[in-house]
């Protein structure tokens, strides 16, 4: 069936026909927003970053009392932490805004590039600081202070109870939202979990280091412990940066959800064949699906419309998060079409 002029047409779910140029595609809009899980999610940023800012504090003071490489390194980390929990407020507010006439789409993907600065973040102030601080140790050593290393555990013994606080608080969130497999898509609390899980072992770290060199007098226990916390950190920051970058640009559905879209489409017995199936996902919870479909001859133009209307309604029924449905209905010459699945009687057509 096609417009006059012999134009493939498209249909909007208000059942009018629409040629190209006459027109934006259909869209269906039925995923709602989960503001739940983001205040959720925004109440464990927030005690990430009290926790950071206090614990950056008390890090940087021991640190230069202590004259310790491995404790100055941990106090950067801290700092990037902080700086990256506010990039996540950013990312928890601005990806919620509506649509609007510049960005039809929405702003999902703000979720994902302030999630992609806060990978940077943690690469540039965290991971290249603490490897600085032990190239710097090892070349120059550092001076022994008996006093200020003792205080130095002690404020890293605190930062590992805060910091464990802040992890087992965003582990249980995720535990709350459907394990890892459903709780980790957010890049939000996805980012505070690796954030914390790596402070955590971070800690650990500085503080065998400074036990060591005090036990030892041997400084490259200290800046050894400050390398491996830089490169634990720009691990961590490559991880987050590479799923972030790939969301930004834009990523598929997950294969599950495009084999049950695909699978819907194929079994509608208007639909003759699925020539090609495109999702990207928009936002944590908006997902972009567009089809281009053959229909079975003998349709006319009011049926036709009646059936473009029922599949995405189908569609946005059985995955949630497909809110934007674009059908694009092909138009084969006659000799395909007199082959086409239905016309042979392999699909149930004439």
């Amino acid at each position: 069936m096609t417009c006059p002029g012999g134009r493939v047409p498209r249909f909007r779910e208000s059942a009018r026909c629409e040629c190209p140029g006459g027109g934006q595609p259909a869209r269906v809009s039925g995923t709602s927003t989960n503001e739940k899980a983001d205040r959720k999610t925004r109440v464990t940023v927030l005690v990430a970053l009290a926790a950071n800012l206090v614990i950056a504090v008390a890090k940087a003071v021991g640190g230069l009392l202590a004259g310790s490489p491995a404790l100055l390194s941990e106090a950067a980390h801290s700092v990037a932490d902080s700086l990256n929990e506010v990039f996540l407020l950013a990312a928890l507010h601005r990806s919620r805004r509506p649509a609007d006439r510049r960005h039809p789409f929405g702003y999902g993907k703000e979720r994902f590039f302030w999630s992609l600065l806060a990978a940077v973040g943690i690469f540039v102030m965290g991971g290249c600081f603490s490897v600085f601080q032990g190239v710097e140790a090892l070349r120059n050593g550092a001076e022994e202070k008996l006093s200020g290393y003792v205080a130095g555990l002690i404020v890293l013994g605190v930062a590992f109870l805060a910091e464990g606080i802040s992890l087992v608080r965003a582990l249980h969130q995720v535990h709350k939202q459907g394990g890892a497999a459903q709780g980790m898509r957010d890049p939000a609390l996805r980012t505070v979990v690796a954030e914390d899980g790596t402070a955590v072992l971070g800690v650990t770290l500085a503080m065998i280091g400074m036990a060591l060199h005090m036990v030892t007098g041997q400084v490259v226990w200290e800046a050894s412990a400050s390398l491996a916390i830089g490169v634990l950190l720009v691990y961590v920051a490559y991880r987050l940066g590479r799923e972030a970058m790939g969301q930004l640009i834009g990523e598929a559905a997950d294969p599950e959800a495009s084999a049950r879209i695909r699978a819907l489409l194929d079994a509608q017995p208007e639909i003759d064949s699925v020539e090609a199936l495109f999702t990207m996902k928009m936002g944590l919870d908006s997902l972009l699906v567009a089809a281009r479909v053959d229909l079975v001859p003998g349709l006319d133009s009011e049926r036709v419309e009646e059936v473009a209307v029922r599949i995405k309604r189908s569609v946005a029924t059985t995955v949630a998060e497909a809110d934007q449905i674009f059908l694009d209905v092909t138009d084969r010459p006659t000799e395909e079409a007199r082959e086409s699945p239905a016309a042979t009687g392999e699909r149930g057509g004439a």
